[in-house]
C-alpha cells in the first residue's frame, strides 16, 4: 500500500502536521500553490512561561516576488523593518530559555535565526520542516510540489497528487471534508482518509493546557519523547 498526503509549507508548523507526515509514504510539499496572508505559511504560536500567546511571524514581501504562488514569496528585508530573526530567535529564548530540553535543540535555531539570511520563505520552512522530521524520526520521501508541474485545484489537486505517486490511500486534513470529491478517487481506486488529528495534552508548566502552538513548544518541554506525544492517540499508519 502506498499513502500519499501533502500540505502547504508551514513556518513552525504544528504537531498535526507532523502526524499527518507521520501516515504517509509520500508526502508533496505544496509550495506551488498560492500564498495566503496572515496564515500559518509565515506564522505561528509559541508561549511564555506566564502563558502568554506570541505570534512569530515571518515579513513578506509581496509585491517584490515573482508570483504568489509560495515558492516564489521573498521574506521582506530592510526598509527600516526590525530584525525578525533576532526578535524569533529572542522570543525563542524568552519563551523556553528554561525548559528541560531547549538547549539541546538550540543550536539549530541559533543557526537558523543568527547564521542565515534567507530570502525565499519555503526554502526556511523546507529547512525546518526537515529537521523536524528528523527530530520526530519520521523518514516519508518528501516530494516539492514546484518540481512536478501539478496542474489541477482543490480536489483535483490532490487526487493529482495520489494518481503521480501511484496512492492507494490519500491523506487529507479535516478541512478537506469541505471540498474532496471522494468520488473522484473511488473511481480510481484510491481511498481518501481524512486526518482528525485529536491533540495531546502534555505538561506545559501551568494550566489550563493550551493546544494548537508550534511543535518546539512540545519539543522543548519532552525532547527525545515529542514523537510519542506527538502520535499518542490517533491514527497510526498500521492502522491504515
Amino acid at each position: 500500500m502506498t499513502v500519499v498526503s501533502g500540505h502547504q509549507p508551514a513556518y513552525l508548523p504544528w504537531l498535526g502536521l507532523l502526524h499527518k507526515t507521520s501516515l504517509c509514504d509520500v508526502f508533496v510539499f505544496m509550495d506551488d500553490v498560492q500564498f495566503l496572508d496572515r496564515d500559518f505559511i509565515h506564522r505561528n504560536r509559541v508561549m511564555a512561561p506566564d502563558g502568554k500567546v506570541f505570534w512569530l511571524t515571518v515579513p513578506v514581501a509581496r509585491k517584490e516576488s515573482e508570483s504568489p504562488r509560495i515558492k516564489d514569496i521573498r521574506i521582506a528585508e530592510g526598509g527600516g523593518r526590525p530584525d525578525w530573526r533576532k526578535a524569533h530567535w529572542l522570543t525563542l529564548q524568552t519563551c523556553y530559555g528554561k525548559a528541560p530540553f531547549f538547549r539541546e535543540y538550540a543550536p539549530f535555531f541559533q543557526w537558523l535565526y543568527l547564521e542565515n539570511r534567507w530570502e525565499r520563505l519555503a526554502d526556511l520552512n523546507r529547512a525546518i520542516f526537515d529537521q523536524a522530521l528528523e527530530w520526530f524520526g519520521l523518514s516519508p520521501r518528501i516530494v516539492t510540489g514546484s518540481e512536478q508541474n501539478f496542474q489541477g485545484r482543490k480536489s483535483d489537486l490532490v487526487l493529482e497528487h495520489g494518481l503521480r505517486f501511484e496512492a492507494n490511500t490519500v491523506v487529507t486534513g479535516a478541512m478537506g471534508r469541505d471540498y474532496i470529491r471522494c468520488e473522484d478517487f473511488e473511481a480510481q481506486g484510491i481511498r481518501v482518509v481524512f486526518q482528525d488529528y485529536v491533540h495531546p495534552v502534555y505538561d506545559q508548566g501551568r494550566e489550563p493546557f493550551t493546544p494548537r502552538l508550534s511543535f518546539v513548544d512540545l519539543l522543548f518541554r519532552r525532547g527525545p519523547e515529542s514523537a510519542a506525544v506527538c502520535l499518542s492517540g490517533n491514527l497510526s499508519r498500521s492502522a491504515l
